[in-house]
């Protein structure tokens, strides 16, 4: 886990809230927003993007009208010494949109985005079984969900 050398100040938090509702938002836009001056938001800006606050800037996409109807959280049970070649493996599948190590019942929670169930039991069964240190799985279809929560400022 990343260690941010700078805590976040309030301006902070409402610059990382206003990109995260519009990723394409001009630094002058930003400024204007914030009422700040446009040097002060671009090097806040680069220093959030350096010490890795902002990862980057993406791409909303809707899985249902990309044609990845079908969603599922599938939870591992697998052999603790194969974490990393299990993640590995994981990463390569298409289909597989989140991997978080867990502590508890699960070792691992997957979120999957298939075209149909057809798809998705052959990412499960044929695939993530297939795999040295995967002993179990337990598969929970999303009948639906919301958008994605935007950050808010604490």
């Amino acid at each position: 886990m990343r260690q941010v050398a700078h805590p976040l100040d309030a301006i902070d938090q409402r610059i990382i809230e206003q990109l995260t509702q519009d990723g394409r938002m001009s630094i002058r836009t930003l400024a204007q927003t914030l009422h700040i001056s446009r040097a002060n938001a671009y090097a806040r800006l680069e220093r959030l993007r350096s010490s890795g606050v902002i990862r980057g800037f993406r791409a909303d996409v809707d899985p249902a009208a990309a044609g990845l109807a079908t969603s599922a959280y599938v939870t591992l049970n697998l052999r603790q010494a194969e974490w990393r070649h299990v993640r590995e493996r994981l990463s390569a599948l298409r289909g597989i949109a989140q991997i978080a190590l867990v502590g508890g019942e699960f070792d691992v929670i997957l979120l999957i985005r298939a075209h149909d169930n057809a798809d998705l039991r052959r990412l499960i069964l044929d695939e993530i079984h297939a795999i040295p240190g995967v002993i179990n799985t337990r598969t929970l279809l999303v009948f639906e969900e919301s958008e994605p929560l935007r950050w808010k400022t604490p």
